[in-house]
C-alpha cells in the first residue's frame, strides 16, 4: 500500500491513509506524526480543512530543509486515518496508530469531542498530542500532561469584548467598572465557557453584570432579553447562541429599536450576518479565531497573509482558520523537536511544554494546562458588509466604531 493518498474503504469500514507496516517515531530520516481527521461524516469539510493544513506545514517545512535534532536533519510526513466524525472511531483509530503502528507524535483531530475521545489514549501512552481544534475548556481541567492545544479555549471568545470595553471607557475618562454588560447564552458547554470567560474578566475589571439570561436550545425569539436591555441600557450586549442566536441578535435590536454602544456575539461569521444581513449587521462584533488580516509572523511563512494565499494557491480555496490552526500545530512539533534535540517522547513533550513562539497563527506559549495563554481571540467588526479586525488593539486593522449606532 501507498503511505499517501486515500486507500479503498476497507472491511471496518475507514479509510486508511498510512501504511499498514510498523511506524516508528522516526523511518530512517522521516520523522512520523499520527493523526485521525474527519474525512468523512458530518464534520468532513473541517477535517479536510484540518488535513490541509497539516499538509501544508509538512510540505512547507521539508522544503525548507526539515528538522535539525541533534545535528540531524529529519523530513516530516503523517500518517492518516479517516475517524468519521465519531469519537469513538477516533479512540479506535489512535489506539491504533500508537499501539500498531508504533507512531510516538500525534496531531489533533476536528472538534472538541474527537478530542475529547483521543485524550485519554494519548495520555496512556505518554504520547505528546498537539492540537488545534479542540476549544471546550473541559480538555483542559482533567490533569493531562500530553495534550496541548494553540488555539484559543472557548472561554476567551468573547473576553475581547470585554477588553474592549474597558479600553474605550479608560480614553473616554471612564472607569471601567461603571460599565454595566448585558449577556445571553444558550444553556449549552460551549456558550457556557463563553460566559465564564465573560464572568471571570468582568470581576477582573470590577464590571456590573445586569443580565445574564440563559437562552433555550430552539432559540426562536430574544425579545424578553431585549425588553430587558431596553430597560438597563447596559454599555455592552454579549450573546452566544450559535448562528440562530448571532441572526436573532442583529435583526431583534434592529427591530426593537435597542441601541447599546457594543454588541458582540459568536457564530456570526457562521452565520455570514455581514453577507446576509446587510445593514442591520453594520457595528456587531464577532469573535474568531484567526484572520488573514492578522500582523503576525514566522520564518516558515511569513506572515498570515502570505500563509493564506500561499493555502489558497495549494487548495484552491480560501484558508480557513481551521486549517490555519492546524497547521500552526505541525509548526509547535518542528520546534519542539528542534529543541529537545531527541526523538524522545519525554524530551520532546517536555519541549512543547516550554514553547514560546511566534508564528502566521499568531502567539504560542502553554500553561501547565496545556492551554495557549497568549494568542488572543479576533474579534471583526461589521463594517461597510465587511469584517474587519478591531482586536486586539496591537494586530486590529481599524480602530473600533464607538458607539455602535442602529440602521435607520
Amino acid at each position: 500500500m501507498p503511505r499517501t493518498g486515500l486507500l479503498a474503504p476497507a472491511a471496518a469500514g475507514f479509510l486508511l491513509l498510512a501504511a499498514t507496516a510498523d511506524f516508528a517515531q522516526a523511518e530512517g530520516d522521516t520523522i512520523v506524526l499520527g493523526a485521525a481527521v474527519s474525512l468523512t461524516g458530518k464534520y468532513s469539510v473541517n477535517g479536510k480543512n484540518t488535513k490541509d493544513g497539516y499538509d501544508l506545514a509538512v510540505k512547507r517545512i521539508n522544503e525548507m530543509g526539515g528538522v535539525k535534532v541533534g545535528g540531524k536533519a529529519y523530513k516530516l510526513k503523517v500518517a492518516y486515518y479517516d475517524d468519521e466524525s465519531t469519537p469513538a472511531r477516533g479512540a479506535q483509530l489512535a489506539e491504533r496508530l500508537i499501539g500498531q503502528d508504533g507512531v510516538k507524535f500525534v496531531l489533533g483531530a476536528y472538534s472538541s469531542g474527537l478530542t475529547k475521545a483521543i485524550a485519554p489514549v494519548t495520555e496512556k501512552y505518554k504520547v505528546p498530542h498537539v492540537e488545534g481544534n479542540g476549544a471546550a475548556r473541559e480538555l483542559f481541567t482533567q490533569g493531562y500532561r500530553y495534550l496541548f492545544a494553540v488555539l484559543s479555549t472557548s472561554d476567551y471568545y468573547l473576553r475581547d469584548a470585554v477588553n474592549l470595553a474597558a479600553e474605550v471607557a479608560k480614553e473616554k475618562g471612564r472607569d471601567p467598572k461603571t460599565l454595566k454588560i448585558a449577556m445571553a447564552f444558550e444553556n449549552d458547554p460551549f456558550s457556557l465557557d463563553v460566559r465564564d470567560g465573560i464572568l471571570e474578566d468582568a470581576k477582573r475589571y470590577g464590571m456590573h453584570v445586569a443580565i445574564d439570561d440563559k437562552l433555550p436550545p430552539e432559540i426562536n425569539d430574544m425579545a424578553a432579553t431585549l425588553t430587558k436591555v431596553r430597560a438597563v441600557k447596559p454599555d455592552m450586549l454579549l450573546v452566544s447562541g450559535h448562528e440562530k442566536g448571532a441572526t436573532l441578535v442583529v435583526r431583534q435590536t434592529a427591530e426593537m429599536k435597542i441601541d447599546v454602544p457594543i454588541v458582540a456575539t459568536t457564530h456570526c461569521d457562521s452565520a455570514k450576518i455581514a453577507e446576509s444581513m446587510g445593514k442591520l449587521a453594520e457595528g456587531v462584533l464577532c469573535a474568531s479565531q484567526w484572520d488573514r488580516k492578522l500582523s503576525y509572523q514566522d520564518k516558515w511563512f511569513g506572515s498570515a497573509d502570505d500563509y493564506a494565499n500561499l493555502f489558497e494557491k495549494e487548495f484552491k480555496y480560501p484558508a480557513p482558520y481551521q486549517a490555519a490552526e492546524s497547521t500552526a500545530t505541525v509548526l509547535v512539533f518542528a520546534d519542539a523537536f528542534a529543541r529537545a534535540g531527541s526523538l524522545d517522547p519525554e524530551k520532546v513533550r517536555d519541549a512543547i511544554a516550554s514553547t514560546d513562539m511566534m508564528t502566521f497563527f499568531g502567539p504560542i506559549k502553554f500553561d501547565s494546562t496545556g492551554k495557549n495563554v497568549v494568542k488572543p481571540m479576533v474579534l471583526y467588526q461589521v463594517l461597510g458588509g465587511d469584517y474587519k479586525v478591531v482586536a486586539p488593539t496591537k494586530w486590529a486593522e481599524t480602530k473600533l466604531v464607538w458607539p455602535r449606532k442602529l440602521p435607520q
